[in-house]
């Protein structure tokens, strides 16, 4: 006994059911991408951020080394501390004084000398704590 062969076109549109082409999704298929990409970003963005962090952390160390630098180069050449952090930039030691990049600002804090017969800019540090808790640019 031979089968049955029907028309394709029987196979496809069958009366009362829409026809099915092939060409979107379903509802299911969407909401497992989307848990999909919600899963890869639950574990993404964390690491992401701990990396800008880092890298904060980073340009804060070497802003700190510039700047204790060019107040050692300062020391050297005049004999004394700078008053100011913005006299290493007229005297043309810095190009302007860097930017805190955990604050946003220029806002270090001034250490004087510990010899009482010296004034001016000894040493610096941030002015905020880095964002991972521990120790600022300064070690401390």
């Amino acid at each position: 006994m031979k089968p049955l062969r029907f028309p394709a076109v029987l196979l496809r549109e069958r009366p009362g059911c829409p026809s099915r082409s092939g060409s979107g999704f379903t509802l299911i298929e969407l909401m497992v991408v989307m848990v999909l990409i919600a899963l890869l970003l639950t574990i993404a963005v964390p690491r992401y951020f701990s990396t800008i962090d880092t890298g904060k952390a980073s340009v804060q160390r070497q802003n700190v080394s510039a700047i204790r630098d060019a107040i050692d180069k300062y020391y050297g050449d005049i004999g004394k501390y700078p008053e100011t952090l913005q006299d290493l930039v007229d005297k043309k030691y810095l190009r302007s004084v860097p930017v805190d990049p955990i604050s946003g600002k220029t806002d270090w804090v001034v250490i004087p000398p510990t010899d009482p017969n010296l004034t001016g800019v000894y040493d610096i540090r941030s002015s905020v704590k880095p964002p991972d808790g521990g120790t600022n640019a300064s070690g401390s």
